[in-house]
């Protein structure tokens, strides 16, 4: 950013801190800025603002420039500058948004506000929204766009370049061309360089190649994820009869895996994932996104003083064993965090299926198993150096089967979670913390029982 205009939008910033009141005199000025300031800066700027200022910068920005910010916005918080926005704005960016970008603002509206804006469509575009809208959320249907060109294998290159022609404007892209049957039935895919190169007698169908698609209903994540190493501009999204709906871009799968990363990174963290800019999250969104898992998990430590509880006698015939329960209970979260981390991210990119539960269970462990003799080792040679042998061997073979349980259960969580159809990152971090701190608790109290004698 140049230092004119980080001037500007230093200006900018200052002006919108009284909550959109602007005064009517600095309206020219502000919209002088903002013409003078490059748009992905004007779109940083409204990310940190809340939905109140938001609105007043689209409103001083020219109608295509405004439009252009409100698209680039994520769905929460356009859905939160929507309110504070006039009807006919609010049509007005509606309108120009592609499909399955409106698909992903309605699911952030009431149901009310939704289908007023649907009803606000004329019928081409109510439509193709609608084939957007009839797959589940969740599936790669419902972040396809459906707005695909029509060229059949029978075309000639001309006529086929002569329909991209007139299609440009409204199609998601041209640069990844389905070929389909007059059935619409996919039957490969030719790239615009192949046509563009190519004598305009030549049939369509001696130019392109076997397709690489995916079907409407698939997994989202799981479809962009494998297929964004494959170098592809777009693939094709067909029905359960193989006749293309719609086409998945890369950016449009790259957005999917940034989303899913970013919601698995913030439930790992006990929270939820904010779906727009922290600074113009409202403050109670804030709070959603945490309250429900401190309760959760607030439930759930209720297990380790259920613990410490039952075994208070052992604890009072040997008090030292209390300074040992916060390094005990730490080594027990961070080994299973560490093999959950690890086992999430590898079902994510999908070098581990759930088919390999029993592999990962064996891989895991004997990694907890080998982390925990180099941790007991050294656990038992301080501790008997300081506070005698027995304590040192209570601590060592804790050490060595704490380790070796939370490794193997942080490793396996993560792969059933998947199993019944849940996310895998809700199994991570929080939960094995708290179960490992409990199971690790008992663990250790019997083996103190059992060589202590108390």
């Amino acid at each position: 950013m140049s230092n004119v205009t980080e001037e500007n939008v230093g200006i900018l910033e200052e002006m919108l801190k009284v909550e959109g009141n602007i005064d009517p005199k600095n309206a020219p000025r502000m919209q002088e800025l903002l013409h003078d300031t490059p748009i992905q800066d004007v779109i940083a700027l409204v990310e940190r603002q809340n939905s109140i200022r938001g609105a007043v910068v689209l409103r001083l920005l020219k109608r295509q420039r405004s439009i252009e910010v409100f698209e680039a916005l994520d769905a929460a918080h356009q859905a939160d500058i929507i309110d504070e926005l006039g009807n006919a704005d609010v049509y007005d960016y509606f309108d120009e948004l592609d499909p399955d970008d409106r698909v992903s603002l309605l699911d952030e509206l009431p149901a009310e506000i939704a289908d007023r804006l649907l009803r606000s469509l004329d019928k081409t575009e109510r439509d193709v929204t609608g084939v957007v809208l009839g797959y589940p959320k969740g599936s790669i249907g419902r972040r396809m766009s459906p707005e695909v060109p029509e060229i059949y294998r029978e075309m000639t290159v001309d006529e086929a370049i002569a329909r991209l022609r007139e299609d440009a404007d409204r199609v998601e892209t041209i640069y990844t061309i389905p070929v389909i049957r007059k059935d619409r039935r996919l039957v490969g895919v030719v790239g615009f360089r192949e046509l563009f190169m190519a004598r305009g007698n030549r049939l369509v169908e001696d130019l392109m190649s076997e397709p690489v698609f995916a079907r409407a209903h698939d997994d989202a994540e799981e479809t962009a994820r494998w297929f964004l190493p494959l170098d592809l501009l777009a693939i094709p999204i067909v029905d359960e009869s193989q006749r293309l709906v719609g086409i998945l871009t890369w950016d449009d799968a790259t957005d999917i895996v940034e989303e899913e990363d970013s919601e698995d990174s913030a439930r790992a963290g006990g929270t939820e994932a904010l779906q727009q800019p922290y600074m113009s999250t409202p403050l109670l969104k804030l709070v959603r996104s945490r309250i429900v898992w401190l309760l959760v998990l607030a439930v759930s430590a209720l297990l380790t003083v259920q613990v410490l509880d039952a075994f208070e006698g052992t604890l009072a015939s040997a008090v030292v064993l209390s300074l040992f329960i916060p390094l005990l209970t730490g080594t027990g979260g961070n080994t299973g965090n560490q093999a959950a981390t690890t086992v999430t991210r590898a079902l994510a990119l999908g070098d581990v299926r759930k088919e390999d539960l029993a592999q990962v269970l064996w891989r895991e462990l004997r990694v907890g198993l080998l982390l925990g003799s180099v941790l007991g080792t050294l656990g038992f040679t301080l501790a008997s150096l300081v506070y005698g042998l027995n304590i040192g061997i209570v601590i060592g073979i804790t050490l060595l089967l704490v380790c070796a349980m939370s490794a193997t259960v942080g490793g396996l969580m993560p792969i059933i979670a998947k199993a019944i159809g849940a996310d895998p990152a809700v199994f991570s971090n929080p939960f094995i913390s708290t179960f490992c701190d409990a199971t690790g608790l008992i663990i250790y109290f019997l083996i103190a029982k059992a060589v202590l004698g108390i």
